[in-house]
């Protein structure tokens, strides 16, 4: 007695015809009768009355219905079993962390093109500033991430370069200044100004400092905020205006205007550094996997930076 025997059998004894029972199986009529034909030699019991006009199940034929559907009921619930566990150690959950950003402007498009060629990985997003993703990255609790690349980065991490985010001004969009399609820097230098805390955001913050000293001028400082979301936020309270960068405007607040800033030369200015980071040395072919859609489709990106 086999496995297929026993689902021939019990195929047979649910269509109580042969060639229905051949076709439902997906073979030859024949074929699964010498199946049954087997099964009723090691059983020693006729399962089966058969005539040209029918085909009914004997007494023993009968009893061992329930049987066989019990036994096969077992053998499907431990196949299921084990493919689910073999299902759960192929699918790792990789875990990239961004900065806010990043997470707005970059991490949508890149994991839609991830799904697209890779739709086995499952992403696990955190999104955090920069001094608080690169420890999670020493201690493996991240596998990637997208941040700002210090000044004096660790050594226990690699760094790749990606491209660099354009700086716009976020206005209260009932503001005189809202209403340009963009701006120079003497547009602001009188305006009061909303600054993000250099503990936690150095790069944004020296880069505003960093314009006003180029411009000659010392900024008009009206409030200090950590979050990015609540400086945008003070913005759209009328307290004062923010220089951020550029994917910050998707970060859907009402009442805010973001207005590109430009040289005089018509060129933007305040540039800001992203990059990936990760731990020197280590190998993983799914980190490597979305490396290469970022390399392919990091133009797209750049244009949309």
């Amino acid at each position: 007695m086999d496995l297929n025997q026993l689902r021939c059998f019990l195929a047979a004894a649910e269509e109580l015809h042969f060639g229905h029972a051949a076709q439902r199986r997906q073979m030859l009529p024949s074929a699964l009768g010498r199946h049954i034909h087997l099964l009723e030699e090691s059983l020693g019991r006729p399962l089966f009355l058969r005539t040209t006009r029918s085909v009914s199940l004997t007494e023993d034929g009968a009893e061992l219905v329930a049987e066989a559907r019990a036994v096969l009921a077992q053998v499907e619930a431990i196949e299921a079993r084990f493919r689910d566990k073999r299902s759960a150690r192929s699918t790792r959950r990789f875990r990239i962390g961004a900065i806010d950003s990043a997470a707005a402007g970059l991490i949508p498009p890149l994991l839609t093109d991830i799904k697209a060629v890779r739709p086995d990985i499952a992403i696990q997003l955190s999104e955090d500033k920069t001094i608080r993703l690169l420890p999670k990255i020493l201690s493996g609790a991240l596998d990637l991430a997208f941040v700002r690349p210090p000044e004096r980065p660790d050594k226990r991490l690699e760094f790749k370069p990606l491209l660099e985010e354009a700086a716009v001004v976020a206005l209260p969009e009932k503001h005189a200044l809202a209403r340009r399609k963009s701006l120079v820097f003497s547009d602001i230098a009188a305006e009061p100004l909303i600054v993000p805390d250099r503990r936690s955001r150095p790069h944004s913050h020296d880069l505003t400092m960093k314009l006003f000293e180029a411009a000659g001028v010392k900024p008009r400082i009206a409030e200090v905020a950590d979050e990015k979301q609540t400086i945008v936020g003070l913005v759209a309270a009328g307290l004062g205006g923010a220089i951020v960068p550029r994917w910050t405007a998707r970060i859907a607040i009402a009442g805010v205007r973001f207005v590109s800033l430009k040289d005089s030369a018509a060129g933007p200015v305040g540039r800001l550094p992203l990059a990936a980071a990760w731990l020197r040395g280590s190998r993983d072919p799914i980190r490597a996997a979305i490396l290469d859609v970022l390399a392919e489709r990091l133009e797209s990106y750049v244009a949309q930076a």
